[in-house]
């Protein structure tokens, strides 16, 4: 009786199919068998509550500064704008201007801060605002304390 070459390949096939399948069992409830009996977990770290960040020390942050007046000195004109840091170049940067005393809000080079007012660069610690008709304001931060 002559066996064919095909059937023989698919009864070698089958056989080691299973073989290696029981291999694996067998490997898998040896190892639950002999392995640790708790499950390892990594250390736990309780993480504390921060409160938000206020708009000072954001201030502080972004390279803005506090002086107290000199004596003798006279005091600035008031404006409606305040800037509170600077970050980036003239080309990509960005400024944290406060408007009428609110809250201080990210202004990217060339977005408008307010009407038609648009923030035309930083450098330094100095930002230029803008409208397209009048004169630039210069906004500049405080100098720092050391």
């Amino acid at each position: 009786m002559q066996t064919d070459a095909s059937r023989l390949w698919l009864s070698r096939i089958v056989t080691f199919t299973i073989a290696g399948l029981a291999a694996a069992s067998a490997a898998y409830w040896g190892l639950k068998a002999w392995g640790p009996s708790t499950p390892v977990t990594a250390p736990t770290m309780a993480l504390a509550w921060a409160p938000p960040v206020g708009p000072k020390a954001l201030a502080l942050a972004l390279g803005g500064g506090l002086l107290p007046q000199a004596p003798g000195e006279a005091p600035a004109a008031p404006s409606r704008y305040a800037l509170l840091g600077v970050a980036g170049n003239a080309h990509g940067g960005a400024a944290l201007i406060s408007v009428d005393g609110q809250l201080a809000k990210p202004v990217r080079v060339g977005a408008t801060v307010e009407g038609a007012l648009v923030l035309k660069s930083v450098t330094g610690r100095r930002a230029v605002l803008s409208s397209g008709d009048g004169p630039g304001l210069t906004l500049e931060l405080p100098p720092l304390n050391h």
